[in-house]
Formats: structure tokens, sequence, C-alpha cells
């Protein structure tokens, strides 16, 4: 309503201003004086602009009609398309202004103007080639999948375009969520673009997530023949595919195939600690314990970990304690600062029921790194010797709402996982899992902290009303066989009522 108006309104003053001229020209004196043939012509001022506005339009129309007589004559000598080029002029500009105009709303986010920019430039230019792409991005942009699925589709029909169809309908395929029908398309569209890296990239994850380790091994050695994966890269990532291909070699029905892939996995990627494990699970399958050693103790002295301290354990699963301890002191040396070789012969010692030696281990790690484990083997160093359960107590305490230590973090979303895996299984991205502390610090949760003084025994016989008793309550350390007296009963029931009720 506003832009009909607005129009009127602009309509009205055009003509206004050109009656205001006229009416100057009509009052100024003198004009234009044209002698043809002898005779005389005198043009006033207003018919002066009338005869120049007559004469640009006759020049106009004089050109138009070369251009036809040209066209006509070389239709004439044999160019059958000149007439319709003639006339495929115009159509053609009105066509690329509104590609051009399309491409530029598309640009900007308007997608129904683009959509619609689209239709008009698909109908004077008739160009499939160029106005399908259009018409699909559009219609994405606007929310119209079925009419972009059907430029898409139309796409495929020339050899020219149909890696874009196909990549069109891949990449609606994923947002369906339909990833098995999307894997094979994108291993079409890699058929028809080895060198595309975005595709390589997607028809890598989809095959690592479907599992289909051999098919995404030829795809990592496409991306290096192509040149978009650097050579130390393209080996780590082939030894995560060999690990993941291996997974199941300690299963007493582990193929020999599986035994050889782990191996070649730690073979491509020594740092590789899931490889090393698993590698070294292969070799005590075989009966080697030498090659199993010697590569355990390769990978711990670049990067200690639990994996590996278990896989060293299992070379020797019948031994003593005492005995365990005084094999793994050899692993020890090998990175005797780092903080995992600590806890590890901690652990060892803990068992051995050799407490000074295990404390000696741990030293300062309690003050310097303390998450769960190391206050949990430190509360069980001060049971073992025989300390007050208040001190073990209060070990056990800090242990509940302490960080959890290094874990499996995915680089890219930086989600936690429990064990090693190939793929993220948060944001679905390939080899981007490190073992390393968190980033952001693990927040204890509510329940945790309504428990603290049920571990600790803080509840006293009688709890008081205001906050400063309260807090002089939580931090008060009675043994465990302490009981709540008859007036703080009905507050310990609600006490653990809130624990069980409060969200994780």
């Amino acid at each position: 309503m506003l832009w009909s108006l607005l129009k009127i309104l602009v309509f009205v003053a055009i003509v206004a201003l050109l009656a205001f001229g006229a009416g100057l020209l009509m009052e100024t004196a003198g004009g234009v004086q044209i002698t043809v043939a002898g005779t005389e012509y005198t043009l006033s001022a207003l018919q002066s602009v009338i005869a120049l506005g007559v004469l640009v339009v006759a020049v106009w129309l004089f050109l138009k009609l070369l251009s036809l007589l040209v066209a006509t004559l070389r239709f004439l000598n044999g160019d059958e398309t000149a007439l319709s080029r003639y006339w495929d002029k115009g159509r053609e500009r009105k066509g690329y202004r509104a590609l051009s105009e399309g491409l530029m709303a598309l640009a900007s986010g308007e997608g129904r103007l683009a959509l619609a920019k689209a239709a008009r430039a698909e109908k004077y230019l008739q160009n499939p080639e160029l106005t399908d792409l259009l018409v699909a991005q559009a219609a994405e942009m606007s929310g119209d999948s079925h009419k972009a699925a059907d430029a898409y589709k139309r796409l495929l029909s020339n050899q020219q375009t149909r890696f874009v169809g196909v990549r069109g309908i891949m990449k609606q395929k994923l947002s369906q969520g339909d990833t098995d029908t999307a894997r094979q398309l994108a291993e079409k569209a890699l058929a028809l673009r080895p060198k595309h890296e975005e595709v390589q990239d997607t028809l890598l994850r989809l095959q690592a997530q479907a599992e289909d380790w051999a098919g995404a091994r030829k795809t990592l050695s496409t991306k290096l023949k192509t040149g978009t994966l650097p050579r130390d890269v393209y080996k780590r990532r082939d030894a995560v595919l060999a690990l993941s291909a291996s997974k199941g070699v300690i299963d007493e029905n582990a193929t020999i195939e599986q035994r050889e892939q782990a191996i070649e996995a730690n073979r491509l990627s020594p740092d590789l600690v899931p490889a090393a494990a698993m590698a070294a699970r292969a070799y005590l399958a075989k009966g080697k314990k030498r090659p199993a050693v010697r590569l355990l103790k390769k990978t711990w002295q670049s990067q200690p970990h639990p994996d590996l301290a278990h896989a060293f354990a299992e070379v020797e699963p019948d031994e003593s304690a005492a005995e365990r301890v005084a094999r793994f002191d050899q692993l020890a040396r090998l990175n005797l600062q780092d903080d995992e070789t600590r806890l590890v012969m901690a652990e060892l010692n803990i068992v051995a029921e050799d407490f000074p030696e295990a404390r000696r281990w741990l030293s300062d790690l309690t003050e310097r790194a303390p998450d769960a484990r190391a206050l949990t083997l430190m509360a069980a160093i001060e049971r073992g010797e025989g300390a007050d359960d208040k001190v073990v107590q209060g070990w056990l305490a800090k242990a509940l709402t302490a960080p959890r230590g290094p874990q499996w973090v995915c680089a890219n979303c930086n989600h936690i996982h429990a064990e090693w895996e190939p793929v993220c299984e948060h944001c679905t991205s390939f080899d981007t899992l490190s073992w390393k502390r968190p980033e952001t610090p693990e927040v204890a949760s509510h329940a945790a902290a309504h428990m603290l003084p049920l571990i600790t025994g803080a509840l006293g016989s009688k709890q008081s009303d205001t906050a400063d008793d309260v807090e002089e309550a939580d931090f008060a350390e009675p043994g465990l066989d302490a009981k709540p007296g008859p007036d703080s009963d009905a507050d310990v029931k609600s006490e653990q009522q809130d624990a069980v009720k409060e969200p994780n």
C-alpha cells in the first residue's frame, strides 16, 4: 500500500516538473532557425526541445533497422542463426541481468529474492547449465529442499555439471541424516573429481563412521597422491585406520590379519598409544613377549599412559605384587618425572603394601596436580599406614570433587571420551582425540556437594541455623561411626533426600 502510494507521488512529481519546464520554455524568447532547400524554419525553445527528442528517437530506430537489415543480409548469405541471434539479444541482456542480480541476492542471504531472479533468468536464457545451480542454491537458502533436489537432478544430465549435482545431493542427504546414501554419492563425486579436498574429507569421515576401514585407507591414499595431505599426517591417520581395523586382537577368534594390522599400525605411528598397546597384545597372542616388552618400553619413553601399563602387566599375568614392582621399575626408569609413571608405581607399591615407597612416588603430586586418582591413592596410603579415619575421609572428600586428570579429549569439540576412538562420538571428526587434561575445568555436581558431609561424617548431633555454623559443620571431620542425635535425624534424612533428588 505504501509502495503504491509512493509510486503515485513520484509520477505526479515528474508530471509537475515536466509541466513546469514546458511553461518555462514557452516563456523563453528566441529559438532555433533551420534552413532546408531555401526554406527557413523557426522553432521556439519548446519546439526545439521536442524536435531534439524526436531526433534521438529517430536515430535509435534507424540503428535498430540497420541492425535488422544486416542480420537479414547475413541470413540470406547462409547464416541460419543470424535473425534468431538478433531477436535473442534483448532476452539475453535481460537474462544475464537477472542472473547477476540473483547471484548478488544469494551472496546477500536473500533466498526468496534470489529464487525469483533465478526463475526470471531461467525464463530468458533457457540455459540450465547457468541457471540450475542458482535455482538449487536459492531454493536451499529459502528452505525449499524439494525444488533444490530437482535442480540438482537436472544438473546430473550434463557431464560438465554432473559433479555439482552429485555433490549437492550428497550434502542434502547429509543434512537429512542419510549417511549411507551420502557415502555412496561421495564415492561417485570423488570418482568424478579425485582432487576435490572437501569430498575427500567427507568421504573419509563417512567411511570411518561406517567402519569401512579398507575404503577409508584407500581414500587416505588418494589424499596423499593428490597432494591434499602431508606424508607425516598420512602415516598417522593410516595407523589410526589400521588400528581400528585390528580391534579385538585379544579375542580368541581374532584373525591373523587383524593382529598383523595392529603391528602395522604401531610401525606406521610408534607414538600412537592405542596402536602400541594393541600391537603388544598382538605379539603376546603369538607368544612373543620380548617384542611386546620392547615396543611398550619405547612408547612409554615418549608418552606414559595407563593403557601401556595394563599391557605391560599382561606380559607376566601370574607374577606376585613384589615381582611386578621390580619389573615395572625398569619401565619407570625410562620416564621417571612423568606423572603417570609416579601414579603407576604408587599403585603397585600400595598393592605390595609398601606404603612409604608409595608415598615417596606420589611426593608433591597431590599438591601440584591433584586429581581424583592421586587423591584416592593418598587415601589408600593413609589407610595402609594406619592413619585415623578422619584423615582417610578427608582425602576421599577431596577426591570426590577433584578433576579426573588426563583423558581422551577431542581437539575439535573438547568432548571427553572414556576410551580412544578413531571418530569423535560428539562431532564425528576423524583422528582428533588426544590424551590430555580437559581445557575447561570440571565442575562438581550439587549431588557431590551434598554427599561431602556424609563421607566426612561432618553432620554433628545438632545443626546450627546460622551460615557460620553450617560452614563449620561442613569442615568438621568426626569418624564414620559418628551418629546424629535425635534433633538432627530429620535434617540428615532431608540432606540425603536432597542429594538423591539433585540432578547430575
